[in-house]
Formats: structure tokens, C-alpha cells, sequence
């Protein structure tokens, strides 16, 4: 079973974390995360036009490149990580720009070298799945596709074709963390998805409170944390990862009971 497959496969919803890589003290932060009891990171790659993002994550991404991160920085930290927490999935989360600018084959093998479970680009659409998907499948990495309210049944399957891994939904039609979408919204596009894959969906965008954590863990199999982090790293710096660490517990704490309450 790999890595990803396991941390779905636990008897809660999973808890997917993002940070912006070379934000802060990331080392750090990311063992914070797994301290605080997260189950899959993402990984975001900086870039200088992070079109998908809000405000928080903007911000991160212009102060990870104003302090000089490159992609072979990211590699690095994901090859440590690999070292420090062979258990814990590492997702790489990013645009098309650094991942193909150095040929997709090369960005393959990198990031099998480094450790790295799954890559979620955002601007590659399905329909354009040549320019990354076969590299990432040939080099044994799950290429994880992002759904959204705007997906319909005559383009899921499209969404679906080459997916592994889980399913992102993404539930606001609109940038992160500024909104969240109701809870019956999501509670129907979790339905609809499930009844079209098998894979493990996860449910995104606007998450911040261990509340609606635990109301989207009722439904989905994961639930993904990312804008609500980023603020935290941008407000305390150096001091980030202690109080990175007590919200994931929070959260976590959260899920755990989400689905006790099913049981």
C-alpha cells in the first residue's frame, strides 16, 4: 500500500496540510505539522503568478522568493523530510511554469528521487495531460486532479482519466481562503464524486476551525487546511512551528471525533 493509499485508509479523515515551501522556517514547520497529528502534506512550490491563491498564500509565495528558494531548495527539503518521516505522504502543490520549464521527465525524476508521493498542478487541465501526467505515472507518483462546483457530469470523467492518489474538491469557485462554501454544497459534491471513482476525496478551500473541519470529515475523506496555516507562519516567523503545532491538534483532535461520532 503506498504512502497516500495508507493515510486515507485510517480510521478518520484524513488531514492534508499546505505550506508555501521556503516560507519561514519550513524544515521546521513541516515536522510541526506531524507533530500536530497531520496525515498528508502539501508542499506548495513558490511562484511569481500563484493565480489560484488568496491574499495569504500570495503573500507567502512572494516571501519565499524574495528569500531566494529554488526548485532544487524544494527538493531538498522534501529529500530531509523523506529521511525524517518515511511514513508521512509529501505532495508537491504548484504551477505548470517550474514544474515543465526543465522538461517534465527531469521534474519526474527529481521528485521520485526526493521522496515525493503525489503532484497537484494547478493550471494543467486534464485535457492537457501529456505535458506532465505520463512522467509522473512512469516514475510511480500519483498525479492528484482538483475538482470543482463547476466540474459537471459531462466533464468529471475527463477530471478523473489518469487521477491517483485522492480527488481534490475544491469548494468555492474562487481563490483560497477567503470563502467557504455550505456545507450541503459540499455535502452533495462529495456524493456525486464518490459515485463516479473509488479514489479518497478531499475537500478544500476556506477550511480554517475545527468545526468545519469535523462537518466536512462527516462526509469526505479528508479535509484540506492551507490558508489558515500560511497566516499563522507569516504572523510568528521563526516562532511558527509551536504554534503550527497546537492548531493541527486542534483540527486533528477534530476529525478524530468526526468520525467516532459516525461510528
Amino acid at each position: 500500500m503506498s504512502r497516500l493509499a495508507s493515510a486515507f485508509a485510517k480510521p478518520h479523515p484524513a488531514l492534508v496540510t499546505f505550506v508555501t515551501g521556503g516560507d519561514g522556517p519550513t524544515p521546521a514547520i513541516l515536522d510541526a505539522l506531524v507533530a500536530g497529528g497531520t496525515d498528508v502534506i502539501e508542499l506548495g512550490m513558490p511562484f511569481t503568478d500563484p493565480m489560484a491563491d488568496g491574499p495569504a498564500i500570495q503573500a507567502a509565495n512572494l516571501r519565499s522568493l524574495g528569500a531566494g528558494t529554488t526548485t532544487a531548495d524544494l527538493f531538498a527539503i522534501a529529500k530531509d523530510f523523506r529521511a525524517r518521516h518515511p511514513e508521512v505522504p509529501l505532495v508537491l502543490m504548484g504551477y505548470a511554469n517550474p514544474m515543465t520549464i526543465r522538461g517534465a521527465d527531469w521534474f519526474a525524476a527529481a521528485a521520485r528521487d526526493a521522496g515525493v508521493d503525489g503532484v497537484i498542478c494547478v493550471d494543467i487541465p486534464p485535457e492537457e495531460d501529456d505535458a506532465l501526467g505520463p512522467q509522473l505515472r512512469a516514475a510511480g507518483i500519483d498525479l492528484i486532479r482538483l475538482a470543482t462546483p463547476t466540474t459537471d457530469a459531462a466533464r468529471l470523467p475527463t477530471v478523473l482519466d489518469g487521477a491517483s492518489g485522492f480527488v481534490y474538491y475544491v469548494s468555492v469557485a474562487g481563490i483560497t481562503g477567503l470563502q467557504q462554501a455550505a456545507q450541503d454544497s459540499i455535502d452533495t459534491a462529495v456524493a456525486s464524486l464518490k459515485a463516479a471513482t473509488d479514489l479518497p476525496i478531499a475537500v478544500g478551500f476556506g477550511v480554517r476551525t475545527p468545526e468545519q473541519a469535523a462537518a466536512i470529515g462527516r462526509v469526505a475523506d479528508g479535509v484540506v487546511v492551507g490558508s489558515a496555516i500560511v497566516e499563522l507562519i507569516g504572523q510568528h516567523g521563526l516562532d511558527a512551528p509551536a504554534h503550527v503545532t497546537a492548531y493541527i491538534r486542534t483540527l486533528s483532535d477534530a476529525l478524530s471525533s468526526a468520525r467516532k461520532e459516525l461510528a
